[in-house]
């Protein structure tokens, strides 16, 4: 049995044939179930505006976990116990009177989950509908990104939600939150005094957190080409990275200690200025080329695209955060699409000892390094400098890893995907790895300082091939600080 205690919920999914429903939600519930994380009298509404056969719809959703759960996890049993909790309802999410079914759904004795895998533009009505319905006293509300696309924006979206619900019953998910590894920060960082005193800018060059991937918009170009790779990935996966690895320790773990101290370096971005845009900030756009040996087009030749679309698919950047543990140590920031390849991972550059005594020409190896990896393989490496083997070596030093691969070192452990642990966490009512409403408008009001300036200054992105690391004026940005990315080959 597992040693986790959940208590009974209804988790009422709106949105429930949409794609994200599809591919990660309703796999990672069906997972919580085999791991025996759901409750008996846990009951599941997949709620949609599409109408038809229930039943039809029932099998889209059985189909979905079959296709994304891996076949060795398929249990006849567990899927049946699955299914058998799960209804269907077609319902307007705008029209008031549709939710008086719902109502006759939700046992009124336990916790009502609402996840809003929809657009931002409708959580005000489903958050007033549930309220006219008399069912926000017992909801908690999770919150898909993104959250509007500027400041002003994602005010109206929270506000909307905040008129019928409180702050400790508003879950904003950022699925990177629950990566295991990004968990681990946490641990790694306080836990081990090893790293904790030397987590400053005595100790640390410099920080590079890069968020590759090797696929394109995928369909997406109704929302991407709106949104962009600075909205889409940096105000919230980089940023919320750039949060764990800087925040000071909290004074213990609960949720709002640890968002007060994640605020507290949103506040501390220093602000870059248009007259500093050209050295601190990079943005570009994918041209055709080749991604794993497969010939690719580039942004504009995308289907359905709009061919003078001035939309960022790259981003590189240099962050500075003004206080005394970060005083003049840079974070690099670095996302984008059709990359050299797929990988999640933030590089902690340590300095050098002040006074080298090894052979000169070996100079240029010594850098420990600790790197955490969030994607493909989820780990922790540290770089370190040791003697090389053997009689004839003398001195020679060899640089090389002490590692921890999660998939390795855990082989009877299959590591959960984020959406288990955020569906978990949430289903336990607990709110440390989500979003507080300040964190988003901190970061939304750093990362509009950047729009605004690109738009001031009619700044285009500059062209990348497919396949490669994004354009030369992002290997220029950190070569300037007489730096180099991490691991491009």
């Amino acid at each position: 049995m597992p040693a986790i205690s959940v208590d009974a919920t209804t988790f009422a999914l709106f949105g429930a044939l949409g794609d994200l429903a599809l591919r990660k939600l309703f796999p990672a519930l069906y997972q919580l179930d085999r791991a025996g994380l759901l409750h008996g009298g846990t009951k599941l509404l997949a709620l949609s505006r599409d109408a038809g056969d229930p039943q039809t719809h029932m099998a889209t959703i059985e189909q979905a976990i079959r296709r994304y759960v891996p076949d060795a996890d398929i249990d006849e049993s567990v899927m049946a116990r699955f299914l058998a909790r799960m209804q269907y309802l077609t319902i307007d999410f705008r029209r008031r009177e549709d939710f008086a079914p719902l109502v006759q759904m939700v046992a009124p004795e336990m916790p009502l989950i609402a996840y809003f895998a929809t657009p931002a533009s409708v959580y005000g009505a489903i958050c007033e509908n549930l309220a006219h319905a008399g069912l926000a006293e017992q909801t908690r509300v999770v919150l898909e990104k993104p959250i509007g696309h500027d400041l002003a924006s994602s005010r109206v979206v929270n506000d909307a939600v905040a008129e019928f619900f409180p702050e400790s019953r508003i879950y904003r998910i950022d699925h990177y939150l629950g990566k295991e590894t990004v968990q681990n920060l946490i641990a790694l960082r306080f836990a081990n005094s090893l790293f904790e005193t030397q987590w400053n800018q005595h100790h640390i060059s410099h920080v590079e957190i890069t968020v590759a991937e090797t696929v394109g918009i995928e369909g997406r170009w109704g929302y991407f080409d709106q949104a962009g790779q600075l909205r889409d990935m940096i105000q919230n996966h980089l940023l919320q990275l750039l949060c764990l690895i800087a925040m000071d320790p909290p004074s213990d773990l609960t949720a709002d200690s640890i968002r007060d101290e994640k605020v507290k370096v949103l506040k501390a971005l220093a602000p870059i200025t248009p007259e500093m845009l050209s050295q601190r900030v990079v943005r570009g756009q994918y041209a055709s080329g080749s991604v794993n040996g497969k010939t690719v087009p580039g942004y504009l030749e995308e289907e359905n695209s709009n061919a003078e679309s001035s939309t960022e698919t790259f981003v590189a950047l240099r962050a500075d955060i003004c206080n005394w543990r970060w005083s003049g140590v840079p974070f690099y920031l670095r996302t984008g699409k059709r990359m050299a390849q797929k990988v999640s991972q933030i590089v902690i550059h340590f300095k050098e000892p002040p006074f080298y005594i090894f052979a000169p020409e070996q100079r240029s190896l010594i850098s420990n390094r600790l790197i955490i990896r969030l994607q493909p393989d989820e780990g922790i490496a540290l770089q370190v400098m040791t003697k090389e083997q053997g009689l004839d070596k003398g001195m020679h030093l060899r640089s090389g890893p002490l590692q921890l691969n999660f998939s390795e070192t855990y082989k009877r452990s299959r590591i959960p995907d984020a959406y288990e642990r955020l569906l978990l966490e949430v289903m336990q009512g607990n709110q440390n790895l989500f979003v507080r409403k300040d964190e988003i408008e901190y970061a939304w009001k750093w990362c509009d300082q950047l729009i605004d300036g690109w738009s001031r200054l009619g700044d285009t992105p500059k062209l990348y091939p497919a396949g490669s690391w994004g354009p030369v004026a992002s290997i220029a940005l950190i070569t300037r600080d007489g730096r180099s990315w991490y691991g491009d080959l």
